[in-house]
């Protein structure tokens, strides 16, 4: 599809969004998202000599998982801040935005994106510009959060409804027209549409351990939708936020100090 107000509009939320939080992202949901690294590398068959690009690298997660494997990995990301984290960990980063990477056809062996269809404004474009850069018979694997979210994937937004936040007009909303059914059959259909074989597509489930101020840190600091909107409210809405958080967290309580919260996305994978 091609580029319209909409998805244009998306893409510079998306931008605005996570510049200069880096640090923030690293000590709050940098955790969360390096869940799935194992089990993503996996299904792209990534192992010795395995030329991977690892695209929406954030701060060189799984760039630098890659690499311990033995493979040969070059990574990108949309800010420039995350890049600049990712080179100092030692990844051969580079700004690049999708759907357009600076790579010639069938570059490499394996693509891998952690969470990084959720914030492009054309993820079927996304999708087509990743199987230009593999070669043919490359893997392709992907996390994406899901229709279904774990229970404690709803803590902050919860937080935030009972706290009286209201959520502000700048956030990221992806045009209609390029929304997908976010389910694995969705995903792996958006997979098969875009000229991939073999698609497949399941659910991974855990719980992710995370003290109270670290979980509650990301979302201060403007991370994500849920920290727009929680850095948009005046500061009386934000102590009645921050109170109802803590009530709403006591649940996921995991007796040695940290919050176990229930957490599922997707994870797909194909063939070029």
């Amino acid at each position: 599809m091609i580029e319209t107000d909409a998805t244009a509009a998306f893409d510079a939320a998306e931008r605005a969004m996570w510049a200069g939080r880096t640090e923030a992202y690293a000590g709050s949901f940098g955790r969360l998202c390096a869940y799935p690294v194992p089990a993503l590398l996996d299904a792209a068959g990534v192992g010795e000599g395995t030329r991977v690009l690892d695209v929406g690298t954030g701060t060189g997660t799984a760039a630098l998982a890659a690499g311990e494997r033995g493979a040969l990995v070059r990574a990108v990301d949309a800010d420039p801040g995350m890049v600049a984290e990712a080179r100092r960990r030692g990844v051969a980063a580079e700004v690049a935005v999708l759907p357009e990477l600076p790579f010639p056809d069938g570059e490499f062996d394996a693509v891998v994106g952690n969470f990084v269809l959720n914030h492009v404004g054309r993820p079927r474009a996304a999708l087509a510009e990743l199987r230009r850069v593999l070669r043919p018979g490359g893997r392709i694997a992907v996390t994406l959060w899901g229709a279904r979210r774990g229970a404690g994937q709803e803590l902050l937004g919860q937080a935030c409804a009972a706290g009286g936040a209201v959520p502000p007009s700048y956030l990221p909303r992806l045009d209609p027209d390029e929304d997908f059914t976010r389910t694995p059959e969705g995903l792996a259909g958006m997979l098969t549409e875009a000229g991939f074989g073999g698609a497949e597509a399941d659910e991974l489930a855990w719980a992710h351990r995370a003290g109270v101020e670290e979980w509650w840190g990301g979302v201060a600091a403007g991370v994500g939708n849920v920290g727009l909107v929680v850095t948009s409210q005046d500061a009386e809405t934000v102590v009645r936020i921050r109170r109802e958080y803590e009530r709403l967290s006591a649940v996921y309580a995991d007796g040695e100090g940290l919050l176990a919260l229930p957490h599922v996305a997707l994870l797909a994978s194909a063939t070029a």
